[in-house]
């Protein structure tokens, strides 16, 4: 007995002092023997242990650190072993990892030392389910999807870390003191976004789009051709030299550091979805067109092929997720393994290798798709109303009429005329050159402002499939549920972006989303409804006030939030499901109030089912605190799309 307690001993020494970590032998008692776990700051991995000799054997599996979404207790199952009462887990990617400890001591000391570990993970869960998986049905809440959102929140936020104290029990909300309803009716001062991670003064880019310069300070980008970064003191516009000694400034998001990524291939189409992907292989109607595009799961891609294989004359497309082995190598078919994505293509443009067919046309989008930039040149905010051409008249909105119009007779943009008395000018003004800072693909960019005359222009990206809510009832004839939920995914990535520059939009609804040519859904007036002067609209007894996509708080105390956007965005996905329906189409306002306080729930739309529906019913939790974060909505949804792709 002696010797045996000797051998542990000793055997714990040589782990500490190989691992400078922490690590113990947690029991797997079906098996009737032991499993070690070692952790590492890169991955914990776990091996099958020989009691007898005091020495690991066989490495069974290992989880990657940066994909560990929570670390949690689990309750054990009722009339539970000995050692089985305290188990934990280790949810990521591929679902929970359950391992249980000797003690409850132990338990709580990996608990601690993992979550110290995987604290700046992205992607931390907000909520998780407490109990097992078992037999296709959580044990916690019933719900047979492995993937549901958990069912109790987290003690604290970002996965247990951020905050401390205990959370109020009363379920209505607190009203405002007077400071805080003096301080919530004046916009908050505008803050700078933060500067976005890249290459450093000196390196070399490579352009990925043409660029025309639009003023003096501009430098020319030609596709293909590399640029040294000189300076980078504006987020938005870098200045850079090209190879003949010309000076200027481009805008950061046409161009990619040299040698990184897949940028610099054709055949990548960045920001695609599947339904987009469909469309433009289906309209160059090549047999073996393909592409490759961001999976809806980050870090992922996907090959989407078009073939005419079989005699299919109309021709269908294919979907094939890209696989990483253990070893950290790219494959489609399980027996061609590469070390890079381009060696795996250039493979299979030859060999068709498990694919319907090989890879033989590149289709790409990159000539007709360059983004937007953050303004019509480097410095240009204040735009000089002699420079826009009006064209046509989209629509009148809630500061006065939208019209499409040219910039210098060339760029394409949309100009709201702002009619006097409907906005708190100065204040917006002074705003806007923060807003224009803020670039993200599924925000509508605002390009600058005319304040020189009145009344004042605001002159942002045009889109020419419209607004969301006309799209959805006039432009979609049977969409897929995919296409559905691609939609709510656009949305909530630009949310998540607006979330984490501390953004609250107010009046998020399908209504205030745009479309484009390909049809990404874009979020715009983000912040707008801060400035609005109308007493119906600023009152939440308005006829104008957006009560059918108000939470509680909102509609008892006008008590804003990102948490009221999330009770919003759950209120814009039942519109898109239900293809631009009017939320709770039966009552007026004052009903609204008294029937959502109390708590009334929009129903579930014929086009979602319980998964689909289940994210929206999250959204619209009394409790503001336990509603999801957009980054967590965002998470689900690109979950969703991965398994539907």
């Amino acid at each position: 007995m002696q010797s045996r307690k000797f051998q542990k001993r000793a055997l714990r020494r040589r782990i500490a002092s190989a691992e400078k970590l922490m690590s113990d032998r947690l029991g797997r008692s079906w098996l009737d023997n032991e499993r070690l776990f070692i952790l590492t700051q890169e991955k914990i991995s776990y091996y099958d242990y020989d009691t007898e000799k005091g020495k690991k054997k066989g490495l069974k599996g290992s989880v990657e650190i940066e994909k560990i979404k929570c670390v949690e207790t689990v309750c054990p199952e009722e009339n539970a072993p000995a050692e089985r009462q305290f188990p934990f887990q280790i949810v990521y990617d591929d679902g929970p990892l359950y391992i249980f400890a000797k003690t409850d001591d132990i338990r709580r000391e990996w608990i601690h030392k993992m979550k110290q570990v995987v604290r700046f993970n992205k992607d931390l869960l907000q909520k998780y389910h407490p109990c097992f998986w078992v037999d296709g049905v959580w044990l916690c809440c019933q719900q047979e999807v492995k993937q549901a959102l958990g069912c109790r929140v987290l003690e604290t936020k970002n996965g247990g870390f951020s905050t401390k104290g205990s959370r109020r029990k009363s379920r209505k909300p607190l009203p405002p003191t007077p400071q805080e309803q003096e301080k919530s009716s004046r916009p908050l001062p505008p803050q700078p976004p933060p500067r976005q991670s890249g290459p450093g003064p000196g390196a070399t880019v490579i352009a990925e789009y043409e660029y025309t310069p639009m003023t003096e300070l501009d430098l020319e980008l030609r596709k293909g051709e590399e640029y040294t970064i000189l300076e980078m003191v504006d987020t938005n516009w870098w200045r850079a030299r090209d190879k003949f000694g010309n000076e200027g400034y481009i805008p950061s998001n046409y161009v990619t550091e040299a040698g990184n990524g897949l940028e610099r291939f054709d055949w990548y189409c960045k920001n695609m979805n599947r339904s987009q992907a469909e469309n433009l292989l289906k309209a160059e109607n090549k047999d073996g067109g393909f592409l490759v595009r961001d999976s809806s799961k980050a870090g992922k891609y996907t090959v989407s092929l078009f073939t005419k294989s079989g005699g299919d004359i109309a021709g269908s497309c294919r979907h094939y997720n890209i696989c990483t082995s253990p070893q950290g190598q790219f494959y489609l078919a399980e027996k061609h393994n590469f070390a890079t994505i381009p060696e795996l293509i250039t493979y299979h443009q030859h060999n068709a290798a498990g694919m319907v067919c090989r890879l033989k046309y590149i289709v790409s989008n990159r000539a007709r798709n360059a983004p937007s930039t953050a303004g019509l040149g480097y410095g240009v905010w204040e735009i000089d109303p002699r420079h826009l051409t009006f064209i046509k008249e989209l629509g009148d909105g809630q500061f006065g009429v939208v019209k499409y119009g040219k910039w210098q007779g060339q760029h394409d943009v949309a100009i709201k005329m702002i009619k006097e008395g409907s906005m708190s000018e100065d204040d917006f003004i002074e705003e806007a050159k923060v807003m224009m800072k803020l670039r993200h693909e599924n925000l509508v960019q605002l390009y600058g402002v005319c304040t020189k005359q009145r009344p004042i222009y605001i002159v942002t990206e045009f889109l020419s499939n419209g607004c969301l809510l006309t799209y959805l009832r006039e432009s979609l004839n049977h969409p897929s549920p995919i296409l559905l939920l691609e939609m709510c995914k656009d949305v909530s990535e630009g949310m998540a972006y607006l979330e984490s520059q501390q953004y609250i939009h107010r009046d998020l609804a399908a209504r205030n989303c745009l479309v484009d040519a390909n049809g990404t859904v874009k979020v715009t007036d983000f912040g707008l409804s801060r400035y609005v002067l109308d007493d119906e609209y600023t009152s939440s007894v308005g006829s104008k006030f957006p009560v059918r996509w108000s939470p509680p708080e909102v509609l008892l105390y006008c008590k804003f939030s990102s948490k009221s956007d999330i009770w919003a965005f759950g209120v814009l996905m039942w519109e898109v499901y239900t293809l631009g329906r009017m939320p709770y189409e039966r009552l007026n306002n004052t009903e609204i109030v008294e029937k959502v306080s109390g708590g009334l729930r929009l129903y579930r739309p014929q086009l979602a089912n319980e998964r689909i529906y289940s994210i929206m019913t999250a959204c619209w939790h009394e409790k503001a605190e336990e509603r999801p974060t957009f980054q967590d909505l965002l998470g689900i949804i690109q979950d969703l799309l991965y398994e539907l792709q």
